[in-house]
């Protein structure tokens, strides 16, 4: 028996992930681009507004700006259509908004959509547990290119909530954003974040665990932004269909949580 593709919607499509997103998702026969979109007021190119693209998706692909991403979701939760929500740099308040609503349909929400760096993130949770904070130093780097506008990056302190849940503290708490001038010794537990933005880098991150002895890291690169539209893809297939509820790449990869 025959099954029709699973109706896509896709914001931003203008954008660089927007046509990204479009070009993986036309080439899947089990997906097909219904709709696409960009900001409000921006025509031509074969866009549609957002109600229009809602009203004729079954699933919408998000890779804009957390504001906009709030919009959208709860837009898509009034018009019964499933989510995945790529953007970045979120407040506690747009997280909280999306989480919203996300009790009326389902979202997949995360800050990154390879399938390498959800098995990183495990890996540096991991030798987080087995390495103790008075010994050993933890530093996260993280490179992209020079329009991304948030730092650190959502992969970053994706990774850095992994490192800090495998230390069992809050990541808050340990923090250390940016170091400038006479900043002192480096307490114990700290976790660290290093950034670079220049040129056209995909994305670059590494996690660093410094020893008086050794040094373990360990790294992931990003070499196309295909490989994010394809996760964006593999985690539409997955939540089309889903009960409501906000879901991450680790559900839709059946990753164990620990």
């Amino acid at each position: 028996m025959s099954t029709s593709p699973i109706r896509i919607a896709i914001a931003g499509a203008l954008g660089r992930m927007g046509q990204a997103v479009a070009k993986v998702v036309e080439a899947d026969p089990a997906l097909t681009v219904s709709a696409r979109f960009d900001r409000p007021g921006v025509t031509g190119e074969g866009l549609v507004s957002q109600a229009q693209a809602l009203a004729a998706a079954d699933v919408a692909i998000d890779f804009t700006t957390p504001a906009a991403s709030v919009g959208l979701a709860a837009a898509g939760a009034d018009a019964g259509v499933a989510l995945v929500i790529g953007s970045t740099g979120a407040s506690e308040a747009e997280r909280m908004a999306i989480a919203a609503a996300a009790a009326r349909t389902p979202i997949v929400f995360a800050g990154n959509f390879s399938l390498g760096v959800n098995l990183l993130m495990g890996l540096v949770a991991q030798a987080a547990r087995a390495l103790p904070p008075d010994t050993w130093d933890i530093e996260i780097f993280e490179a992209h290119h020079k329009h991304k506008v948030d730092a650190p990056s959502g992969t970053a302190l994706m990774l850095g909530e992994a490192a800090a849940a495998g230390r069992g503290v809050a990541l808050d708490a340990v923090a250390r954003r940016a170091r400038d001038g006479i900043t002192g010794a480096r307490p114990p537990g700290e976790i660290g974040f290093s950034v670079l933005r220049g040129g056209g880098i995909v994305g670059e991150h590494a996690v660093t665990f410094a020893g008086e002895e050794e040094i373990l890291t360990l790294s992931h690169s990003g070499r196309d932004r295909a490989l994010f539209a394809r996760g964006a893809a593999h985690a539409a297939r997955w939540v089309a269909g889903k009960p409501p509820g906000l879901y991450d790449m680790q559900d839709v990869l059946g990753m164990a949580r620990g």
